[in-house]
């Protein structure tokens, strides 16, 4: 436990990388590592996929785990456009077929949901089971009433204004996201907001960063394509008990049809750093249960 609290999150170091470059015009940085079924987990924002530490060391025993980071953000190129999250489906796809896989579970966080409902809506027979977690999709109800809520003001602060307001005070604009949705004050801990922070910071890390947001208009009207047709694979949703909670799977049912609901006690919108002993535990059954 020690080193965990004094180390930010890091990937198995037995996982292999690579960059793969999407016909989507991205370059996206990917690592792999386990054996067993393929399980893409797509990470969100203010995070990369680093935040996957946990549940990767968990599923590498007996599932191939496939960890990219967004266009934009880590280690991935940060295009000038096409953050729209129907575009960063096809990088998935991309990724996943460059590494030989095909069919497989996705598990998703954050922005890395509206990723991954996009993925499963335009390939849906190459997707086994979903989890999504902890986040609204653009244009899928209740968002008008979301967009409403004060707390995701970040939804709309972006633009060459914005990036020279936070340039160099990259931990205090996160440190507000990170402590207005965590459930637990010391979580994430000090060395993880640092790391995070620090591959915003790198040179136009910040401008693709708030690009995933000025997408929202056109994921969402996206998404109302794809919600004429519902998902029919399994689906998890995952709430944090003081963040989305119940209202991830009330999310989900109006695009899938086999959705179930999980809360995670006690936990915020942070659940890999918050909560990552249950989440895992929820993750690993749902996937397990055939």
């Amino acid at each position: 436990m020690l080193r965990g609290s004094a180390a930010p999150p890091s990937l198995p170091a037995s996982f292999q990388a690579k960059t793969i470059h999407s016909p989507e015009a991205a370059d996206i940085f990917v690592r792999w590592g386990g054996t067993g079924p393929a399980v893409v987990l797509i990470h969100g924002y203010a995070e990369n996929s680093d935040s996957w530490a946990p549940l990767a060391a968990d599923l590498m025993q007996d599932h191939t785990v496939v960890v990219p980071d967004l266009r934009g953000i880590g280690k991935s190129s940060k295009p000038e456009s096409r953050y729209d999250k129907k575009t960063q489906a096809q990088d998935m796809r991309a990724v996943v077929t460059a590494l030989g896989y095909d069919k497989t579970f996705v598990v998703a966080h954050d922005i890395g949901n509206m990723v991954a409902y996009a993925y499963a809506a335009t390939y849906p027979d190459k997707v086994e089971r979903l989890v999504v977690m902890d986040a609204p999709i653009p244009g899928i109800e209740p968002w008008k009433e979301i967009l409403l809520n004060p707390g995701v003001w970040h939804f709309n602060f972006h633009g060459p204004d914005a990036e020279r307001l936070v340039a160099g005070r990259e931990r205090i604009y996160f440190d507000r996201i990170w402590n207005d949705f965590t459930g637990d004050p010391s979580k994430p801990d000090e060395a993880t907001r640092n790391f995070f922070a620090a591959t915003y910071a790198q040179p136009g890390g910040m401008r693709a960063g708030f690009a995933q947001f000025t997408a929202f208009s056109q994921d969402a009207k996206d998404n109302e394509v794809f919600a004429r047709v519902k998902l029919t694979m399994p689906v998890l949703a995952v709430g944090g008990e003081k963040s989305f909670g119940p209202l991830q799977a009330v999310i989900m049912r109006n695009i899938a049809t086999n959705v179930q609901e999980a809360v995670v006690g006690g936990s915020g919108h942070w659940l890999m750093e918050e909560r990552p002993a249950e989440t895992v535990a929820l993750i690993r059954k749902f996937l397990d249960s055939q």
